[in-house]
């Protein structure tokens, strides 16, 4: 048997039947189940579920208590603060089983999920959206929104490195981290290459 190549502390549980990427760290009593996917260079902190299905691309980072569940997608690149959860089923019941109506949820490239969020199956969260803490996802996040509440609700726009942006006149910001631009228009954000 191959020495895999990626650590899974001794208090986690790897099932057998999943993928894991080169360079992924597992925590403390986590749980990884039959038929995830997680890619390379990511890192699984303490008490976390990754549960049957789930797919994390490369460099996704979870916190400490999430639970992820069948039905979730994450890109490169995603953050998952602690506490979040994701859910899989619209309308539960402990008598009746949905297994088969599991919602698809799509985190994508370089989003951030705030500590103690919750999203709602069914959504789409754009690229480079951050939800804040706390905040309840009911509905598509656009890409770079700046996400707040419970339900949630856009208050801004944030650039790839997760600064809030301020526009000028032209509805052009600059991100204060790296000096990237962006243009607001037709309510949506685009970034600039020049």
């Amino acid at each position: 048997m191959d020495t895999p190549l990626y650590f899974a502390h001794e208090t986690a549980v790897v099932d057998a039947g999943c993928r894991i990427g080169d360079g992924t760290r597992i925590w403390h009593f986590s749980h990884i189940m039959e038929g995830c996917v997680i890619g390379n260079f990511c890192n699984i902190g303490q008490n976390v579920v990754v549960s049957p299905q789930v797919i994390l691309g490369d460099h996704v980072k979870v916190q400490n208590n999430v639970s992820i569940y069948t039905g979730v997608i994450c890109e490169n690149d995603v953050f998952l603060g602690p506490s979040c959860v994701f859910t899989n089923v619209v309308n539960p019941r402990s008598s009746i089983d949905r297994r088969g109506q599991y919602q698809q949820t799509l985190v994508r490239r370089g989003a951030t999920i705030g500590a103690n969020a919750t999203v709602i199956c069914g959504h789409m969260i754009g690229e480079y959206a951050m939800v804040g803490a706390g905040s309840v996802v009911t509905k598509d996040v656009p890409p770079y929104a700046l996400m707040v509440g419970n339900p949630a609700r856009q208050i801004g726009w944030v650039s790839e490195a997760g600064e809030r942006l301020t526009f000028n006149e032209e509805n052009i910001a600059v991100c204060p981290h790296d000096g990237s631009r962006y243009r607001l228009e037709d309510n949506s954000l685009i970034r600039l290459y020049e």
